[in-house]
């Protein structure tokens, strides 16, 4: 196993503007905002988490949310979301970085554990890892593993606005003809479930999925039957688009 990798952390991009469903994450679902229920599913991994949150009056709130869960939280560029990671990762001394958004109250903390126990036993900091290039798992289960030291070279190198806006495009494209992608791809595709929050319509399942059917206390592989059990769930948002990076 190598050695670069002493200091884990997962870091969490949250802000409350959002074009389609403002201030989505703190809308309530069983009395407490939806984020909490994605803080309560990771609360018991064996690495930190950091909230990486935007300098703007607004995520005040995200800050307090923070502080309130006892999670340090950094603030930074609001647009350019890559140098909030990379100053975040450096302020916390991150070796390995763990990039998770808030829009996705039921991530898999088994999935996610899975993932970074691969990457160390790969134990090559030139790796980016993720579930969500060739998709195979619910959109809402994503997230993507990469060492510091691509994220200083994505820091320094990335001009086009997609890649500072969307974090790991650069990385993942290998733009800069250093990086080896590897994927987790599930045995069987569940690509076509939405479990991710971007519209009214995405709450709406989420808090049917929390409220009803305490999808907030399943493991990843129990909500994706819990999906196929119920198709006149999927129904419900199976028409919306994702925004394009």
């Amino acid at each position: 196993m190598d050695t670069f990798f002493k200091n884990i952390g997962i870091i969490i991009q949250a802000r409350m503007g959002s074009t389609r469903l403002p201030s989505k994450i703190m809308l309530p679902v069983n009395g407490h905002p939806i984020f909490q229920s994605q803080i309560n599913r990771l609360k018991d991994l064996s690495h930190p988490l950091y909230i990486a949150t935007t300098t703007q009056l607004a995520d005040t709130v995200v800050l307090e949310f923070a502080e309130k869960n006892n999670i340090q939280c950094f603030r930074g560029d609001e647009t350019n979301v890559l140098s909030r990671y990379y100053e975040c990762a450096r302020k916390f001394e991150l070796d390995l970085v763990v990039r998770l958004t808030s829009d996705c109250p039921l991530i898999d903390p088994l999935l996610v554990e899975k993932g970074i126990r691969q990457y160390l036993e790969m134990g090559d900091k030139k790796i980016f890892l993720s579930n969500a290039i060739s998709r195979s798992y619910p959109r809402g289960f994503d997230f993507e593993i990469f060492s510091y030291y691509l994220l200083e070279d994505a820091y320094r190198n990335a001009v086009d606005i997609s890649d500072k806006e969307h974090v790991t495009p650069y990385i993942w494209k290998n733009k800069s003809g250093n990086v080896r992608v590897e994927q987790i791809i599930r045995t069987s595709d569940a690509s076509q479930y939405r479990l991710t929050l971007d519209t009214q319509e995405d709450f709406a399942l989420l808090r049917i999925l929390i409220e009803e059917h305490r999808a907030d206390a399943l493991s990843g592989e129990e909500i994706i039957k819990l999906m196929h059990a119920h198709p006149e769930l999927a129904i419900i948002n199976q028409h919306i688009e994702q925004k394009k990076d």
